[in-house]
């Protein structure tokens, strides 16, 4: 059976999903060697790979996989059928174009909202024409808590979790109802601000703070934790 692997490196984790005739299989977490790379294309033996980078990362793992696969690297470049109207494709991050692929794919003709909840809160909308028109960029949900412990004297560090109350009774779940509630709350009160502006069209949520955020929602969603493996698998279709 076809398999594609999709290679994520973003600014906090190195990823792989293993795509086999379209459909995700698995998730592999990477710690960005190049050997670990040589490793994982011995095992699974794909016939294309595909990256997106929005760090740097050692070249070297580029050429291995060019050297053992049918091999494409995302950039603004890329055949992907999608316009920006603004002109300022240069400056999309290939995990955004990543996102916009796979909601154009999984919501054809559609109007799509793609919610990224990674090391920044990302919002990109694109129409049912393919036009991705923007959208906005906000810190994320590790950086605002790393930020309470380095800007104030006595705040603590706080590890993540989706089970906190309105009202916080400690200090740790007065932060995590400030920073994952109050998130919650922005991302729902800019879904709103679309509503005004456009009748219909698809929300979906993705990224590796997902978990935290979904049972605050309010809006209707789809959540998809492995958007970005299907928008790079649509995307190694198209020019790998």
């Amino acid at each position: 059976m076809k398999k594609t692997l999709c290679f994520d490196f973003g600014n906090s984790r190195y990823k792989c999903g293993v795509m086999e005739a379209g459909f995700f299989k698995k998730e592999i977490i990477l710690d960005g060697s190049s050997e670990e790379i040589n490793h994982i294309l011995e095992v699974e033996k794909p016939e294309k790979t595909i990256l997106s980078s929005v760090v740097r990362h050692d070249e070297k793992i580029e050429e291995i996989l060019a050297a053992g696969s049918s091999f494409h690297k995302v950039t603004y470049q890329s055949k992907m059928d999608i316009s920006v109207p603004s002109g300022q494709e240069k400056t999309v991050g290939s995990d955004r174009w990543a996102m916009l692929a796979g909601a154009m794919n999984l919501f054809p003709k559609q109007h799509n909202l793609i919610i990224g909840l990674g090391s920044c809160i990302t919002f990109n909308f694109i129409n049912k024409f393919n036009q991705f028109l923007g959208g906005s960029i906000s810190p994320g949900l590790n950086m605002r808590l790393k930020s309470l412990q380095h800007y104030t004297a006595q705040l603590p560090l706080v590890e993540p979790d989706w089970n906190f109350p309105l009202i916080g009774y400690d200090t740790r779940t007065n932060i995590l109802s400030g920073v994952i509630g109050g998130m919650s709350k922005e991302i729902d009160g800019i879904v709103d601000e679309y509503k005004v502006k456009y009748n219909k069209f698809n929300v979906l949520l993705t990224g590796g703070d997902l978990p935290f955020f979904v049972p605050h929602i309010k809006n209707k969603i789809f959540a998809d934790p492995y958007l970005i493996y299907k928008g790079l698998y649509f995307i190694s279709e198209k020019n790998a």
